[in-house]
């Protein structure tokens, strides 16, 4: 029994000639949170979100939704709304008739076409032909056709490109609502800043490869450092260094602390009889994390 929404990824390699995309590339994506698809350009995101959709098919390995492949679900639309390209519309059909078109193919009523205009604020434009949209009405459009049919499910390519300052917090707002409705929420973003403030899991990838799957705030945690200062700063310093731990010196008195927390330094302080007078941890950036997890991963460096 599978439960309702959930996107497990087994194995999956994808090969173009002699291209490896993605390689043996394993996570599960489950329902009640946002969970952020984070990698260098390249890394094979929109791959791996192409297969989830059955838009490519894996070389090996499998990918499922609520337990079956994609082309399996008889109205796939009402399983899982996916919007990975926001210019896939005919451009002379207005933004109403191309979502009609859309739910009369899956006997969506057209009440549902009606509120998911109102609820990606469209109702002004919806009779006007989307070849005139913005780039982020275009994207409000894509998001409205993924919500169609009201699935358990939802996976979207960056579909914050194009918005406006408003338009990101409404994605933001909307986004966290649906996860808190029990729905599994997949998205890709290159926008660190803003996968920090919506997601609440992180699936990292590079070369194809997994790199990191975990929380927003383990991922944070790798390469925290504690910021001690200490009375004997000197004397401390030689008790903490060790093989995985170093030491810098960065101010009279002041140490930063990497491969320790601040439990751990606080004990050996308090040991040795050193005196305190700052612990505090330093966590990294999402952005910070993420160029360090990546570094050995980036397609194109700058150079230097």
């Amino acid at each position: 029994m599978h439960p309702t929404g959930v996107i497990e990824v087994n194995g999956v390699t994808k090969r173009y000639g002699t291209r490896v995309a993605v390689d043996d590339l394993s996570f599960t994506v489950s329902p009640g949170a946002v969970t952020g698809f984070l990698g260098p350009n390249g890394a094979g995101k929109s791959t791996t979100m192409r297969m989830i959709v059955g838009l490519d098919r894996p070389t090996a390995g499998e990918v499922l939704v609520n337990g079956r492949h994609y082309a399996e679900h008889a109205a796939p639309l009402r399983e899982v709304g996916a919007l990975l390209e926001a210019k896939a519309v005919h451009t002379g059909r207005s933004a109403y008739h191309h979502l009609l078109a859309m739910a009369l193919t899956h006997g969506i009523p057209r009440r549902r076409v009606e509120e998911v205009i109102d609820l990606v604020g469209l109702q002004e434009v919806a009779r006007k032909r989307v070849g005139g949209f913005s780039l982020g009405m275009g994207q409000r459009l894509g998001v409205a056709a993924a919500l169609l049919g009201d699935p358990a499910t939802l996976i979207l390519d960056e579909p914050v490109n194009g918005l406006d300052p408003e338009g990101v917090r409404w994605i933001r707002t909307l986004l966290r609502s649906l996860a808190a409705e029990g729905r599994t929420v997949f998205v890709s973003s290159h926008l660190m800043s803003e996968m920090a403030l919506t997601a609440d899991h992180l699936i990292v990838i590079g070369k194809g490869r997994l790199i990191a799957n975990a929380s927003v705030a383990e991922v944070t945690a790798i390469g925290r450092s504690v910021r001690v200062r200490a009375q004997e700063a000197a004397r401390l310093r030689d008790l903490l260094v060790g093989p995985d731990v170093t030491v810098d010196a960065v101010e009279p008195g002041v140490l930063q602390v990497n491969g320790l927390d601040s439990s751990a330094i606080g004990r050996v302080a308090c040991e040795h009889s050193i005196a305190l007078d700052e612990l505090t941890p330093i966590t990294a950036s999402l952005e910070e994390a993420f160029m360090d997890l990546t570094k050995d991963a980036v397609e194109f460096r700058e150079a230097s």
